[in-house]
């Protein structure tokens, strides 16, 4: 049986995506339902900096809301820029450099360090990746095994992506704690609880971009088996010769990577196992044949989720977007959580389907040079974590309502309780 659009009661034009608190309503879903039908490309006014920002507003963004327009703009990186930002608000040129990396850069200097980058992660270290990831899996539900009762994101979706990229790093167990409260930061502007103040934010990355120069910093002049070490001694060759990353480019992607691979997949653990729980016929058909099942109720998972909500680009020139003209400089934002519900391309989108083929869902990116680097490590982090939860604590669900990360960007899940009864060896 199909499950019916979402609706709104707001007006076309009563509807504001810059307004957070508009952004943060129940029917959300509906307000992106009725501007995919009638307003698919709408324009729409930035929100106010706070005072102790010293930003100008913003000139405001076009939304995409489709399917087919978010992809055509992600794969035409020559008529739309990721520099100077991903983000809808503007920034300064050097701090978006270092505090997005390579999802703030262009050709060619985005296609020369994604490839060092790429060099960085060989057979070898991945396979290594791979065996920790069900190592780690596993320790976490043998500690919280004996609690019958946790929060899920916190003592479980949290501790797995966060502790395998420190891992895969090299950073020590003991400063575990301290990367996931900066990473907590840096993607809870817009949310009170973590952040305060442009200098909070500010003081976080640049927490998290120092101990990436250190980290680079002391792999180069004490080399070890792990992926730090790899990437520093990666190198590319072009027309202009070799390059190798500085270990401020190390810095910058050490950023990108700890905040990126840690809430994204950690979020995308927290809904499935929402959505698990609200769909139990679909937990049972994963569950009858988990081996078989899981490669679409993995890209189901993420696809209901889209942790990442929109990314902006700037139009290099005058270009026609879903009928819409857009003007040289003006900013475009992709809709990831909308286009992944657009009734023009899912068949019933708004049922949670395990078996749900086919799935070119954008929660990894609408494709592109920019397409998720991580891609394939999540999905390995997702499938590990379900199958040991869903094995060892085969009742385990989640107990009460979530409390959602006040957030534009990130589709983030603060707390969320869970019990379980049973406990299986």
């Amino acid at each position: 049986m199909s499950i019916e659009i979402p609706s709104t009661d707001l007006r076309l034009d009563d509807i504001r995506l810059g307004d957070i608190e508009q952004w943060m309503r129940p029917d959300r879903e509906g307000i992106f339902a009725k501007l995919r039908a009638e307003r698919p490309v709408s324009f729409h006014s930035e929100p106010v900096p706070p005072p102790e920002v010293n930003f100008p507003q913003g000139p405001g963004f076009w939304a995409l809301t489709r399917y087919a327009d978010v992809m055509q703009v992600s794969r035409d990186p020559e008529s739309f820029h990721s520099a100077p930002t991903s983000t809808i608000g503007d920034m300064p040129a050097e701090i978006a450099e270092w505090l997005g990396s390579m999802i703030n850069m262009d050709a060619p200097k985005h296609t020369k360090l994604r490839l060092i980058v790429n060099r960085g992660f060989t057979p070898r270290q991945v396979a290594r990746i791979d065996d920790s990831v069900r190592e780690q899996a596993k320790e976490i539900v043998d500690r919280v095994a004996p609690l019958g009762e946790c929060d899920f994101v916190t003592e479980i979706a949290a501790a797995l992506p966060l502790q395998i990229i420190c891992d895969m790093m090299g950073i020590p167990r003991e400063d575990t704690k301290k990367i996931f409260e900066l990473t907590n930061v840096i993607l809870g502007v817009g949310d009170p609880e973590y952040v305060q103040s442009m200098e909070q934010l500010m003081e976080a990355g640049m927490g998290l971009f120092q101990y990436g120069i250190a980290l680079a910093q002391d792999r180069l002049d004490n080399p070890r088996d792990d992926i730090t070490t790899q990437l520093m001694q990666a190198e590319v060759e072009d027309e202009e010769g070799k390059h190798r990353l500085t270990t401020g480019e190390l810095g910058s992607f050490f950023l990108l990577l700890v905040v990126a691979g840690n809430e994204t997949t950690r979020n995308a653990i927290s809904h499935g196992m929402r959505a698990l729980t609200l769909n139990p016929d679909q937990r049972k058909i994963w569950t009858s044949d988990f081996d078989a099942v899981s490669p679409t109720a993995i890209e189901e998972i993420v696809r209901w989720a889209t942790p990442v909500i929109n990314f902006r680009r700037t139009a290099t020139r005058d270009v026609v977007v879903g009928a819409q003209e857009v003007k040289e400089g003006q900013k475009v934002v992709m809709f990831y959580n909308s286009a992944n519900r657009d009734e023009r391309h899912f068949d019933d989108p708004f049922r949670f389907d395990v078996l749900r083929t086919p799935n070119e869902h954008f929660g990894f990116g609408a494709g592109g040079p920019h397409f998720c680097l991580g891609a394939n490590l999540a999905r390995r982090e997702i499938r590990v974590m379900f199958e040991e939860l869903l094995r060892r604590l085969p009742d385990i669900q989640i107990t009460g309502e979530p409390d959602m990360l006040q957030s534009g960007f990130i589709h983030g899940i603060k707390r969320m309780p869970c019990a379980w009864h049973t406990v299986d060896a």
